[in-house]
């Protein structure tokens, strides 16, 4: 039986109790918090179900329980239920109930693990977003393994979801990666406030070389706005290709200079006004934000007349919402901590609900180390490691992994050494071995005609058995829980200790019998756990964006 199943059986007892009138009638939980105790002679399961409802039912928990454990006893699978401490419920069951998951879950395949947890929601989740003025360095390359993990998980849970980047073409970086690239076209050094490194020479270059018009000859105002044109078509040009290179591919790639062009930051100015949400002073037109919990209000139009960078982000938002998205998901780095305030401020402004229309999640600094001292400097960009030069060093799976295994909100430290070795002590490696060792077993077992014409759960009754399957029915709550709290390390985690059971349990059970010895059915039975395993790692390994190979 899986916690799922678990849940359910003793919601449905409840109920009973409540309509044979031992128990009196009271809304109950939509899901019972069933857990793997540590000391397997507390049971298989065990749940605190007793002490979080008994003081709806006016009882002490020790009370609730000896009620609920007499209806539990009678369910099919549950072989004995037992009262700990101040009232948690422990609960063993059959090795038949419990080995039926593994038929379950090879049935059920690339679907195992899916849930209808966000069914209906449409989800816009925009991550990475680097301004096309160089590439992408660590930091967005940790939001494109975490943004597009996540952007997984959220459909896997039922949720459609839309991945956008916003493309930042407006403002005064823009201005200084054109005055770059025109200072490399004439060999001049880069502006104080400009951009550096061999990626500028190369686009100024390219810029030159497929550009009809002499562009040097050009008066600087004009050669300046030709190098922005296509110079930052370039650059993000290669901004795309490096995504997709790791796996990362977006549905909208979204202009920021459309909202300014097509009427739309004018539209949604017009819009706060007539809320009655804005006001004027010192010349200037200000966003009533302090009335929505922001820490000051905000300036929209300066006193020049140009808008402030706020009045981008208030009709990007309007877009979104008039496209039809539920939640709109922001993903920033750490550097934009203080800006989370006046996003929900303006949030609320519209009269949405800051939190729920909208979401900001704020990623920690990522740290590239090799023996111990930090890589700090990129071939091209000069300055900081990118994208590239991670995935030059690991490869795509380990970067991926490695970025998306650890919580966004702690700083990262990532070991070149470490994610190179193909070694247990690299967490890539060790489930990515797991997963081909079951496909070696499998085709060992084909070889030697062990197949799963039989199946008898019972058998599967080792300890390590047990444990295998406990790991392998937790992975609908892991995925469940990784999308609610949009934390994809979660997952990552997670297939680490299904890795460990399947090892151990690798070590333990043979799904092959030894020279000369029959087939029996335990082996064939067995052939299915592996099968399971596999399943839920490839599954696992799916959302994470990592591959699941069949060799190593």
């Amino acid at each position: 039986m899986t916690p799922a199943q678990l849940s359910d059986a003793i919601l449905q007892a409840i109920s009973a109790l409540q309509e044979k009138g031992s128990l009196s009638a009271h809304d109950l939980p939509a899901e019972v918090v069933v857990e793997r105790p540590k000391n397997r002679d507390h049971g298989d399961w065990a749940t605190n179900i007793a002490m979080q409802l008994s003081g709806k039912f006016g009882l002490k928990p020790r009370d609730f329980a000896e009620i609920l454990i007499a209806e539990l006893a009678e369910v099919e699978g549950i072989t004995k239920v037992e009262i700990a401490g101040p009232g948690f419920i422990n609960l063993f069951v059959s090795d038949a109930a419990a080995g039926i998951l593994a038929k379950q879950i090879v049935e059920q395949g690339a679907g195992y693990g899916h849930g209808d947890l966000l069914s209906g929601v449409k989800l816009n989740l925009e991550f990475v977003s680097a301004n096309p003025t160089g590439p992408i360095h660590l930091g967005g390359t940790r939001w494109a393994a975490v943004g597009d993990s996540l952007a997984r998980i959220l459909e896997f849970t039922g949720a459609e979801v839309t991945r956008e980047y916003y493309f930042n073409d407006h403002g005064a970086q823009i201005d200084r990666f054109a005055r770059s690239l025109l200072a490399a076209a004439k060999n001049e050094p880069a502006p104080e406030d400009g951009y550096a490194g061999a990626y500028i020479s190369e686009i100024a270059q390219r810029v030159l070389d497929e550009t009809a018009v002499e562009i040097l000859e050009l008066p600087d105002a004009d050669a300046q706005e030709a190098f922005r044109a296509a110079g930052v078509e370039l650059m993000f040009q290669q901004i795309r290709e490096s995504l997709h290179q790791f796996g990362v591919d977006f549905d909208v790639y979204f202009h920021e200079n459309s909202l300014y062009e097509s009427g739309a930051v004018e539209k949604s100015i017009a819009k706060l006004k007539g809320l009655g949400h804005t006001f004027e002073a010192d010349g200037a037109l200000w966003l009533r934000s302090t009335s929505f919990g922001d820490d000051r209000d905000r300036v929209i139009l300066k006193s020049d007349g140009q808008a402030a960078y706020i009045a981008g982000d208030i009709a990007y938002y309007q877009d979104k919402r008039s496209r039809g998205f539920d939640r709109c998901v922001y993903m920033l780095g750490a550097d934009h901590h203080g800006y989370v305030p006046r996003m929900m401020a303006l949030c609320a402004a519209f009269g949405d609900i800051p939190g729920d229309n909208m979401e900001i999640l704020i990623g920690q600094m990522v740290n590239l180390v090799r023996n111990g001292e930090p890589v700090r400097m990129s071939k091209r960009a000069g300055t900081v490691v990118t994208l590239e030069d991670l995935v030059e060093m690991v490869g795509v799976d380990a970067a991926r992994y490695a970025l998306a295994r650890s919580s966004i909100n702690s700083s990262l430290d990532i070991d070149v050494e470490q994610l190179s070795k193909k070694t247990n002590d690299n967490p890539v490696f060790y489930v990515q071995y797991a997963h081909a060792r079951t496909k070696q077993v499998a085709k060992n077992a084909a070889s030697l005609d062990v197949d799963r014409t039989d199946f008898d759960p019972g058998l599967l009754s080792h300890p390590s058995e047990s444990e295998l399957l406990a790991a392998l029915s937790q992975f609908p709550r892991v995925v469940a829980q990784a999308a609610t709290f949009r934390e994809p390390h979660r997952v990552a985690r997670y297939l680490e200790e299904v890795a460990g059971s399947y090892h151990r349990w690798y070590d333990n059970c043979r799904v092959t019998p030894l020279s000369e010895a029959p087939v029996e059915p335990v082996h064939r039975t067995r052939l299915w756990l592996n099968d399971a395993a596999s399943i839920v790692l490839s599954n696992g390994l799916r959302l994470l964006g990592v591959s699941a190979p069949e060799r190593m």
